[in-house]
């Protein structure tokens, strides 16, 4: 049992020192960076755009829809009809059909 912990405690100073280590990067991080950013933007735009930014769009209508329905049935029961879910749900249906056409500009 003492063994154990002993290699326990070893265990942990060594993980301790090793992440307490500071790391250097010799030559041009950044430049790195934008080189891989400038290679791979084509296909991360084209899939953002025709993947990522339609599903959203999808998601977004059909919780719009549902939201349209429950309100509804919200005033149908209760008479009173609560838009500001609503709007905040068009709004960023909106926002995500639109973003496309400026937010690469941005990035």
């Amino acid at each position: 049992m003492k063994k154990r912990t002993f290699i326990t405690l070893i265990n942990i100073a060594v993980m301790t020192v090793f992440c307490g280590l500071t790391a250097y990067a010799s030559g041009d991080v950044a430049g790195a960076v934008e080189g891989t950013w400038s290679t791979a933007r084509s296909q991360v735009v084209s899939v953002v755009d025709n993947v990522v930014f339609p599903v959203i769009d999808v998601i977004l209508a059909v919780l719009l829809f549902v939201k349209i329905a429950l309100a509804y049935l919200d005033y149908r029961k209760h008479g009173q009809l609560e838009w500001t879910p609503i709007a905040i749900i068009f709004g960023c249906l909106i926002f995500t059909l639109t973003a496309p056409l400026y937010i690469w500009s941005i990035v």
